[in-house]
């Protein structure tokens, strides 16, 4: 029985050279991102591995590209440890679409496709509307209650019992800031971010998207794939594509995820994809939680000859070498919003 499960980077975590010494060193990996070029009609792969930077951060580009290099850490993964198993898979915000792929309810080509549109019609959405988001670190529920029925905006971004990011109007964003200082909030960041996402400024998107959806074939998934927007399992196909849809304009329940894989025994988390945003946050869910990543050849080297050298036991029996972690993350940082 696995108590593991694996996760899936959001927006944000891009890096230029990204992907490039998988795809390097593994013809599988190449392999996908040679496709990923074919089916969008343009290089993907020279973005994501040379950039500019500019480019990669367009989101039509940001969430295919992330999308296809948290796939070649993932594949690299099991083509090295094909008997590994997992209880379900989940990731934040883009990185449910990658879930759902690795769950097989979307093909390759099709999750390609959505993500490029999804990424112009955020795009579009942010463009309309002058939004932003603001991080709030150490206040209450009903204290973040009462600054979004004060200034009007929303939560967008539940990533733990600490930590909630609000998002709206760019100015009801400074003023939910200054209410979350005076409220004794330890910190309030204002992200650097193009707009108001998972908010109702989001519903032209939202609405694009449930039309581009129409025309995609969605399967039964092959294990749980656990959704941003109530933090448990999806249902049927049909349900799923109603809820990605709705992904788009509400809170991400990130925190109540999580929950969710702990009440199923799940203590062993690993992200694949760039960065380890997810591995801190699920460090601040829950503490006794040992999670590691795959993000380049390194870390995966890492984790088969040090985390998974051996075949797969009881997580508390075992404390991950390498590039697991088993302590609180440290540095809060910005959280990824999408």
């Amino acid at each position: 029985m696995s108590d593991r499960a694996v996760v899936f980077a959001g927006q944000g975590a891009q890096s230029v050279g990204m992907g490039k010494d998988l795809a390097e060193s593994s013809s599988e990996c190449a392999e996908l991102f040679k496709k990923a070029d074919e089916v969008l009609g343009h290089e993907l792969s020279k973005i994501c591995f040379e950039g500019p930077e500019t480019e990669l951060t367009k989101s039509n580009n940001c969430q295919p590209a992330i999308f296809v290099t948290s796939l070649a850490c993932y594949r690299a993964l099991m083509a090295k440890r094909p008997d590994l198993s997992f209880v379900g898979t989940a990731g934040l915000s883009l990185g449910e679409w990658t879930a759902l792929h690795v769950a097989g309810v979307l093909s390759f080509e099709d999750t390609l496709r959505v993500l490029e549109a999804r990424g112009r019609y955020m795009q579009d959405a942010c463009e309309e509307r002058d939004g932003s988001m603001v991080s709030v670190i150490g206040l209450s529920m009903e204290g973040l209650d009462r600054i979004c029925v004060e200034t009007g905006v929303e939560k967008a971004n539940l990533n733990s019992p600490a930590q909630t990011v609000l998002s709206g109007e760019r100015e009801a964003i400074v003023r939910a800031k200054e209410l979350a200082d005076a409220a004794g909030a330890k910190r309030a960041i204002v992200l650097n971010v193009a707009g108001a996402f998972h908010s109702s400024l989001m519903d032209p998107a939202a609405r694009r998207l449930e039309e581009f959806l129409a025309g995609i074939e969605f399967s039964e998934p092959t294990m749980p794939v656990v959704a941003n927007v109530r933090g448990a399992p999806h249902g049927e196909p049909g349900e799923i594509k109603e809820a990605m849809v709705k992904q788009v304009n509400s809170s991400v329940h990130w925190f109540a995820g999580i929950d969710w894989f702990k009440a199923q025994g799940v203590g062993q988390y690993i992200e694949c994809g760039p960065g380890k945003v997810l591995s801190g946050l699920i460090k601040r869910i829950d503490k006794e939680a040992v999670t590691a990543n795959v993000q380049d050849a390194g870390s995966l080297e890492r984790m088969v000859n040090g985390c998974l050298a051996r075949p797969p036991t009881s997580l508390h029996e075992v404390l991950w070498a390498g590039n697991a972690t088993h302590s609180v993350a440290g540095g809060l940082g910005e959280p990824r919003t999408d």
